[in-house]
């Protein structure tokens, strides 16, 4: 974390990168979708969508049924969200339901705290569940059941051997595993053992129970999965009722089948486990045959979405939780401002895959900017302040200028905003020796200011170290509301604030948290990426009195400076603001370009 006050505002104001948008337009080049998020429901189209129409149209399935099912071992980032759209979204497109249920079969990582905030990033993106809540602990005992069935079937047997020498025995990608000594136990051993290690007879890592396949498969999943581990650890939910925990192969399809849902769809690291989804659902008495389908995860630039690394981040204090707005956690980029519609848009965006990409951060951006250009507040605020006394102005007198509070949208109406003699605007915007091209505020040159007056700068008072620290100025009062009854048009207008009415803020600037396109890329340690701005603290900001009234978690633009959200740190004192993105767009800059 930095802090930053005086000339070099101006250059964290500008992103992004040039670095970024040369690795921007490479990705362009490779992007197969670049705007469906106009597209209605009815004109989807992608492999899933297609086989989901194609099951029903040829009376496979009678309902589509999907499900999302989370481990509750953290918070979900943006990759789970296009996973959510993805499985909500075709369940509301067919007229079927989708289940919400949490694979919580490993009590060691997982914690209620992850439960209850994965449901509200679910509901936070417009999704809903209804009835169909479901956890995997739901059907332990069914499926303890099943894999005594497995073992009385000869299928599936307990094993001594240690996790590293299990790592052993099952080989490499070009050698055959070895079979377990205590692979050929008859039924009535295993079953004995079996019950005894749910009783709580053995201790933990002692014993497994391994489904019997095949140990010189080509797909490494076969050669004998573990089933069952021992864990003495208390669960979130069932407490210590049990001690043995079925693995998330074993548990993953036959929950799928209990629930009957029809069309599993998991990422693309699934896909070699898909042999063993339907080998469990083959092999047991199960109430459907759900399938499994696999599409590309999300790969985001600047951007790390393994929850190890995430976790790490947390623990180690690069940022400030899961809810930093620097984390691509949905709680995170809730807490910067970013709104559920722009994530939804950005997953329509993108699309349906087979095959792994890399998506620009850029185009998740764009997404996001065309929803808060539609729907966020103008607001005026200074971040970096510079006097202007206007000294043809009444000393006691006060005006209220009307200002529009969003010009894409005329329904949010106007506002009144206080004038006084005495106003703040951004230091950026003066230059006492203005190079030719800036157009902004400098000795003798009128400018506009917003919804207000013209104004001519006469003077320049610095302090004893040469600071400019106040600037003299005269306005016109002809020009009331923003216009002038003659042909002058200044060429800048800027924003400004009544200085007895601002409201002084704290506002964090924030950019990428890894620097580099590609974290990690090239051998260089992923922590090493980590960008040393990526937060940059303001404490001498002024806003308008009106955001006094925004509430928690609203995102408003500070007109010319960028999208900005009111933290939640606002609720116990002085307001607090995130900056959710810049005004400025490249990726449809450069969209533009390459489309025309």
């Amino acid at each position: 974390m930095s802090s930053c006050t005086g000339d070099s505002l101006a250059r964290l104001l500008v992103t992004p990168s040039d670095a970024a948008i040369h690795f921007l337009l490479l990705g362009m080049l490779s992007s197969a979708t670049m705007d469906t998020q106009n597209t209605s429901a009815s004109e989807k189209s992608d492999f899933v969508r297609d086989i989901v129409a194609a099951d029903l149209r040829e009376g496979r399935i009678g309902e589509v049924v999907t499900r999302f099912p989370p481990e509750p071992n953290g918070y979900l980032h943006i990759g789970h969200a296009k996973s959510i759209c993805l499985n909500f979204g075709i369940a509301a497109e067919f007229s079927g339901r989708c289940h919400l249920r949490f694979d919580d079969t490993n009590p060691i990582k997982e914690e209620q705290e992850y439960i209850d905030a994965i449901m509200a990033d679910v509901r936070w993106l417009g999704f809903d569940w209804g009835e169909h809540l479901y956890y995997a602990s739901d059907y332990f005992e069914q499926l303890y059941e099943w894999a005594v069935y497995l073992i009385g079937e000869g299928k599936a047997y307990v094993d001594d051997l240690s996790a590293d020498e299990i790592r052993e025995y099952r080989g490499t990608l070009t050698e055959p595993g070895k079979e377990s000594p205590w692979r050929t136990r008859s039924a009535e051993e295993n079953l004995d053992l079996f019950e005894r290690m749910r009783s709580g007879e053995f201790p933990d890592g002692s014993r497994v129970l391994r489904a019997k396949i095949d140990m010189a498969s080509g797909n490494i999943n076969f050669r004998d999965p573990v089933m069952y581990r021992i864990l003495h650890s208390t669960h979130p939910r069932t407490g210590d009722a049990w001690c043995i925990y079925p693995s998330y192969d074993f548990a993953h399809g036959e929950s799928d089948a209990i629930e009957g849902i029809t069309h599993s769809i998991c990422t693309l690291e699934f896909q070699d486990h898909r042999p063993l989804y339907d080998w469990f659902i083959a092999n047991l008495p199960v109430p459907s045959t759900p399938h499994q389908y696999e599409f590309a995860r999300l790969n985001l630039t600047h951007t790390v979405l393994s929850k190890r690394v995430l976790l790490r981040l947390v623990k180690e204090g690069y940022v400030r939780g899961w809810d930093d707005p620097r984390m691509p956690t949905l709680t995170g980029i809730r807490r910067r401002g970013f709104p559920a519609e722009g994530i939804r848009d950005f997953a329509a965006m993108i699309g349906v895959a087979r095959a792994d990409s890399v998506v620009e951060i850029e185009m998740l951006e764009h997404a996001v900017r065309n929803v808060l250009n539609r729907t966020a507040l103008r607001r005026f605020a200074v971040l970096d302040p510079l006097k202007v006394v206007i000294e043809n102005y009444p000393d006691d007198q006060t005006e209220e200028m009307d200002v529009i509070n969003n010009p894409e949208d005329p329904s949010a109406g106007t506002r009144k905003v206080p004038f006084s003699r005495e106003l703040w605007i951004e230091r950026g915007d003066f230059m006492e020796d203005p190079p030719k091209k800036f157009f902004r505020l400098a000795p003798g040159r009128e400018v506009r200011l917003r919804s207000a007056y013209f104004i001519t700068c006469n003077e320049v008072v610095k302090d004893a170290k040469g600071r400019v620290i106040e600037l003299r100025c005269t306005y016109d009062p002809a020009t009331r509301g923003g216009a002038a009854p003659d042909e002058r048009k200044p060429k800048a207008t800027l924003h400004w604030l009544s200085a007895a009415h601002a409201v002084p803020a704290e506002v964090r600037l924030y950019d990428h948290l890894f620097a580099s396109p590609f974290p990690g890329s090239d051998g260089r340690e992923l922590f090493d990426d980590l960008n040393p701005d990526s937060e940059t603290v303001l404490r001498d900001c002024l806003v308008e009195a009106a955001l006094g009234d925004a509430g928690i978690g609203e995102t408003v633009q500070f007109e010319r400076l960028g999208y900005f959200c009111v933290d939640p740190e606002s609720a116990s004192g002085a307001l607090v603001f995130n900056r959710t993105l810049t005004l400025k767009d490249s990726w449809a800059k450069i969209r533009a370009q390459i489309t025309t």
